[in-house]
């Protein structure tokens, strides 16, 4: 004889179609059997499979809306991002401008010191003119000299050059029909420049061109002959 309870059970397995394979003697219908793997689910029964943006939420619609607070975090950072690119490039100009304003003291500073000595040189090239400049005196003004030369002095003003007021002062003119153009044909005080910037002037005599001049030394040639 079976007991009631063994009864009871069939029933309900006879009722529900359950198997004996399923666990604990009960096989619920549309249950995955063995071997078969449940779909993938995480917490809040978002599949877990596909991919999703974390700064999105899926909207009604199943897409995936932009986070505001995102959102506004990206846009910061760009406002960001730009103020420093920005901060960097004014700070390189500030740069390139203390160095050239650096450079630009320096220079003058060499200048200013190279000017005080023109007059020194002046004296150097008066006593090489008449033949003074020799021993002792001749090692040191070509050192001197040299030293200037170095610091970026350079002189100008040679006889034959075109005259240009921009670095010439003409003191003195005349006319010859020798010359095409307006000629320095005498340097009375050459003139220097440091670097670019001319500190002094060529003090010359200028000569300009005139066809019908008198050329020099035909007037006491001819007074020769009547002679």
């Amino acid at each position: 004889m079976e007991h009631p309870a063994e009864e009871s059970v069939k029933d309900h397995q006879e009722e529900f179609g359950a198997g004996s394979d399923a666990p604990g003697g009960v096989t619920v219908e549309g249950a995955p059997a063995d071997g078969d793997q449940a779909p993938d689910a995480a917490v809040g029964g978002v599949p877990t499979s596909g991919t999703q943006d974390p700064g999105r939420t899926p909207d009604a619609d199943g897409a995936q809306a932009v986070d505001p607070e995102l959102a506004r975090v990206r846009t910061e950072l760009e406002e960001r991002t730009a103020d420093l690119q920005r901060l960097s490039a004014e700070y390189a100009n500030y740069r390139r401008r203390v160095e050239r304003d650096r450079e630009a003291t320096v220079t003058g500073a060499k200048a200013q010191v190279a000017g005080e000595l023109l007059t020194v040189l002046d004296d150097v090239e008066r006593a090489s003119a008449h033949g003074d400049l020799t021993g002792p005196f001749k090692v040191v003004a070509d050192r001197l000299t040299e030293t200037l030369t170095r610091a970026g002095l350079t002189g100008f003003g040679e006889v034959g050059d075109a005259f240009d007021p921009s670095v010439h002062e003409a003191v003195a003119h005349g006319t010859s029909a020798e010359v095409d153009g307006p000629t320095v044909t005498i340097v009375m005080r050459r003139g220097y420049r440091f670097g670019e910037k001319v500190i002094r002037p060529a003090m010359v005599e200028v000569t300009d061109h005139d066809p019908d001049a008198v050329p020099a030394g035909s007037g006491s040639a001819g007074g020769s002959e009547n002679a």
